[in-house]
């Protein structure tokens, strides 16, 4: 049986996957559903945080795919070194489709006001 420091499970870069995949989008899901009002600003703040969150998923997937090979563990070789491996990739895709959206959504609604201005200003 491999030694616990011989697995990635215990690798600093596995446990920060877990947060910034997991503990973090829903603290900042927590955020806007628990929200009855809530500031232009802070939705796009919210926003770039999950595309931030999920460039940095990508980073640590590819960081712990990078170390598997060298760990004597087979657990991790089949978690992270086999085809399920693709699977972790949907959900950084996830985050940052929502991060998007919700950038999109601030500025949809931002032209859409300087629309209703220019109109109001320029009958």
């Amino acid at each position: 049986m491999p030694h616990l420091s011989q697995t990635v499970f215990t690798q600093l870069e596995f446990w920060l996957l877990i947060t910034f995949s997991f503990v973090v989008p829903a603290w900042v899901y927590g955020i806007l559903l628990l929200k009855r009002a809530i500031a232009r600003t802070t939705v796009s703040l919210l926003g770039l945080s999950l595309v931030g969150m999920a460039g940095v998923d990508v980073y640590l997937l590819q960081a712990i795919k990078r170390m598997v090979p060298s760990t004597a563990s087979l657990s991790d070789d089949a978690v992270f070194a086999s085809e399920l491996s693709v699977a972790f990739y949907l959900l950084p895709a996830m985050l940052g489709g929502i991060g998007t959206n919700l950038l999109s959504h601030v500025l949809i609604e931002h032209l859409h006001a300087a629309e209703k201005r220019y109109q109001r200003e320029h009958p």
